[in-house]
């Protein structure tokens, strides 16, 4: 009979015992997934924009564009050309050289525009001219655009020259 209470309560304690949450299985998901192999980047409805080195390839006049004043200094660009033909980003894990549809006078205006097209983007870069010597200084946006409708726009801070 001792042996039966000792059972009996045991399944009682063991039964009411309530579950406790796993913390290992409860981890909050990121809005966005970012998986990286050698083959591609999937960003999940998002453009990932990374900063790049001062292109080897430009040898002259250039623009050059960070995200702020303070990256700019820092020569954290996202965006650079050689004031004419050629664009240099880092989208989506890649490094791309990209032609110039489009660029106004930068000399002649006070708005800076730039159009920027291939098979997996379509950039737009808008600024105005805050600063004009050797050097001409910009601020304005950067809106970068992928065919299935995903759009970014980011503040640019830079400067066009020779």
């Amino acid at each position: 009979m001792k042996y039966l209470i000792v059972i009996f309560s045991a399944l009682l304690v063991v039964a009411c015992k309530k579950e406790q949450p796993n913390v290992l299985t409860t981890t909050p998901k990121d809005s966005l997934n970012i998986v990286q192999d050698s083959a591609k980047v999937e960003s999940s409805g998002k453009i990932l924009v990374e900063t790049i080195a001062f292109p080897k390839e430009i040898k002259e006049c250039s623009c050059y564009f960070a995200k702020s004043k303070a990256d700019f200094e820092a020569e954290k660009y996202i965006y650079a050309d050689d004031a004419g033909k050629t664009a240099y980003m880092k989208l989506d894990g890649k490094r791309l050289a990209m032609n110039l549809i489009s660029s106004s006078d930068m000399e002649a205006d006070e708005l800076l525009t730039k159009e920027i097209e291939n098979d997996d983007y379509k950039i737009s870069v808008k600024g105005k001219k805050i600063k004009g010597e050797e050097a001409l200084l910009f601020e304005g946006t950067i809106t970068i655009e992928k065919p299935d409708g995903t759009v970014i726009t980011l503040p640019i801070y830079g400067e066009c020259g020779c």
